[in-house]
């Protein structure tokens, strides 16, 4: 019994590895078609060139749906279909207009407002700000020295970091929630550097 039962699983054993090996081929062959005869780029390009800015709930977000589907037809896959679904729709108001002051003099900042946020009611808003580089720093201010400010973002990618998505990993927290994050401590406004290496004038 001892001698069938090994032999039966080394039996078992080849036809795992050669159903294994057979699985490894196709996925390589997937693989290598993807890279020398794929269409990412092209679509990629389409996507972001010719279609443009995709905020939720846009045109131009229902275009780049109707395209990705038209592309997977294409393909000629078994199945190809759209699931309808409630997205929220945020509006690009009026062009933004700040300025800082200083002892008398103002500086004209250019400013783009992040998609989602609140509007800013049309009388404006006017305060201190109070420049932080992280949510720690912030929160050491404390409640007092924040409430009723204008809280700056402004910590830049990290130079010493090679992989540009870790550099931009490291900084992005807050775009991401620094309104949320100045808003518990009873900010009013928050303000957020352009997420790069530099010191320049192009929000984005």
């Amino acid at each position: 019994m001892k001698i069938k039962f090994l032999v039966l699983l080394a039996l078992a054993g080849c036809l795992f590895v050669s159903a294994q090996t057979e699985d490894e081929k196709r996925l390589r062959t997937i693989y290598d078609t993807a890279l020398t005869d794929g269409k990412s780029y092209d679509w990629l390009r389409y996507l972001s060139l010719q279609i443009g800015g995709r905020l939720s709930g846009s045109l131009q977000a229902q275009l780049a749906v109707e395209y990705t589907k038209k592309e997977l037809d294409g393909l000629g896959l078994d199945r190809v279909w759209l699931q309808p679904v409630m997205v929220p729709k945020w509006v690009r108001g009026l062009k933004e207009y700040a300025y800082v002051e200083s002892n008398g003099q103002k500086t004209v900042v250019p400013i783009c407002a992040l998609g989602g946020s609140i509007a800013t009611p049309s009388s404006g808003i006017e305060a201190e700000i109070i420049e932080v580089h992280d949510f720690e720093e912030l929160k050491a201010l404390g409640e007092a020295q924040v409430k009723g400010k204008i809280v700056f973002y402004n910590r830049p990618m990290d130079p010493k970091l090679i992989n540009t998505l870790h550099a931009y990993g490291g900084c992005v927290n807050q775009r991401g929630s620094g309104a949320k994050e100045a808003a518990a401590m009873g900010a009013i406004g928050v303000i957020v550097r352009s997420m790069n290496l530099r010191l320049d004038d192009y929000p984005h």
